[in-house]
């Protein structure tokens, strides 16, 4: 979930940033273009100027002189042309000279006198056409008043032309190529500098943004990892985080009032099936003991029978009430989890069963249990869960059958224990029946038993943090799996 808020808020300030730059550079971007419009066209209207007041050599050589200055000081291309395209002055060498030149050679107009030297237009198209409209502008009396906006990829040089004369009195028009490279390198230092203010803003609002992420999901993952205990069967776990917004905290006094509650609910219930049963035992031992002693004093007949029966059904209350007070001392259990050698705990369990399962003609056998299998569980927890596994198969595998228990690593790391027969099985659709209380197939109804033993199994395996899993034997019986964490 972190990780998720923490995109989004990147993916909205990465927005926010690139917003808040892209309008910044293009504004200084067009705010330069602009600077060196003016700055150049200063210098056109003076040139124009000039243009106009010309008569005599002595004018032209003025002229020629003052725009051979400029284009060796500012490395620019100038051009003076009269109404018909003819080139009246230049100057300039290189790519402005010319982008400057390109207007006067594109209209096919022979060139007259100019101070440096000239080139063929098809060198420069792009600069054909800019240089050709600003003339076209120029010669009807309209200055260059927009030049294309500066980036760093932008051409070399622009194009702009101030009309030699007023309204009707036009009589030429002044163009010059400007370079750009400083104005560029102008907005590539500009940029970079934004680009690097936006990456540092963006670095320290994502710095912000982990802080506050960190800070709304404390109290969510604290409640997170509550749920989770509370859930594993530890019913006193409570929500410690106390920090995050007013909202959570409250969240979380909620939350640990209601967990309260329902650990009250859960322990007088506990309390009471403990109780029972404990209180029960006496007076059904008593029970069993008085019939046990009326049965000498019962001559053959039907009355032995129903005394018979009469105590095979107190012994199997006597089972039940065993069984609820082994379930109860499970579920309030609030012993901690612990280092236990399964291996260990495998081989006493197969060694303690081997003589009940041959007195009831069964075979039981341990395979594939490697050395010093290790896994953390409730105290004992293997043993106990592998007994209730046992029991449950001597008492439903018919005689003759085969019963093989295996031990070793999941593909998850987990430890599993597998206790396999060859019985009759249990149809897929009641094997989830298996592991509820009480729970009885209606063709062992008459076997001998609590019905609690696998559930106790699933419950010491639900608290040690692992699980029961119930399947099906090839080509039958049934396989129940123990999976504990390492």
């Amino acid at each position: 979930m972190r990780r998720r808020l923490l995109a989004v808020l990147m993916v909205l300030m990465g927005a926010a940033a690139l917003l808040l730059c892209i309008p910044l550079a293009d504004a200084y971007a067009r705010g330069r273009t602009e600077h060196l419009l003016l700055q150049r066209r200063s210098e056109a209207v003076r040139f124009a100027d000039l243009a106009d007041r010309m008569r005599t050599a002595a004018d032209r050589a003025e002229l020629s002189a003052e725009i051979g200055r400029y284009a060796q000081l500012y490395g620019a291309g100038v051009v003076v042309v009269d109404t018909a395209g003819a080139t009246v002055a230049r100057a300039g060498t290189g790519p402005a000279s010319q982008a400057a030149a390109a207007a006067a050679i594109a209209t096919g107009t022979p060139t007259g006198t100019s101070a440096g030297s000239g080139t063929h237009a098809g060198a420069v198209p792009n600069a054909v056409s800019e240089a050709e409209d600003a003339r076209r502008r120029a010669l009807t009396g309209r200055s260059t008043d927009r030049l294309p906006t500066l980036r760093p990829w932008g051409a070399r040089t622009v194009v702009l032309a101030e009309p030699v004369g007023r309204d009707e009195r036009v009589s030429g028009a002044v163009l010059m190529a400007v370079p750009t490279d400083a104005a560029r390198r102008d907005v590539t230092v500009r940029w970079s500098l934004i680009a690097a203010g936006a990456v540092a803003a963006f670095a320290a609002a994502a710095l912000v943004a982990a802080g506050i992420a960190r800070w709304l999901l404390r109290p969510v993952l604290d409640l997170d990892r509550t749920v989770e205990r509370l859930t594993a069967g530890r019913l006193q776990a409570r929500a410690v985080s106390d920090s995050g917004p007013p909202e959570l905290r409250r969240l979380r006094q909620h939350f640990n009032t209601m967990a309260q509650a329902m650990s009250d609910s859960i322990g007088r219930q506990r309390d009471f099936v403990a109780d029972a049963s404990h209180q029960l035992r006496n007076p059904l031992a008593t029970l069993v003991l008085q019939l046990e002693n009326v049965e000498p004093h019962l001559v053959p007949g039907p009355g032995l029978a129903e005394h018979t029966r009469a105590l095979e059904e107190a012994e199997r209350l006597e089972e039940l009430l065993d069984g609820l007070l082994t379930l109860a001392r499970v579920e309030s259990g609030t012993a901690e989890l612990t280092d236990q050698n399964v291996t260990r705990a495998v081989r006493d369990r197969v060694t303690a069963w081997t003589p009940v399962f041959r007195a009831a003609g069964l075979d039981l056998t341990a395979a594939g249990v490697p050395q010093d299998l290790r896994a953390r569980a409730l105290p004992d927890a293997a043993g106990r869960i592998l007994d209730a596994l046992l029991d449950n198969a001597v008492k439903f595998v018919p005689r003759g059958g085969h019963v093989e228990v295996r031990a070793g690593r999941g593909a998850d790391g987990s430890v599993v224990v597998r206790v396999a027969d060859d019985g009759p099985g249990v149809p897929e659709e009641q094997r989830g029946l298996l592991l509820r209380r009480f729970a009885r197939a209606p063709e062992h109804q008459n076997v001998r038993g609590s019905g609690l033993g696998l559930a106790i199994a699933d419950e010491i395996a639900r608290i040690s943090g692992g699980r029961l899993d119930v399947g099906g034997n090839v080509p039958h019986g049934l396989v129940i799996e123990l999976r504990l964490r390492s």
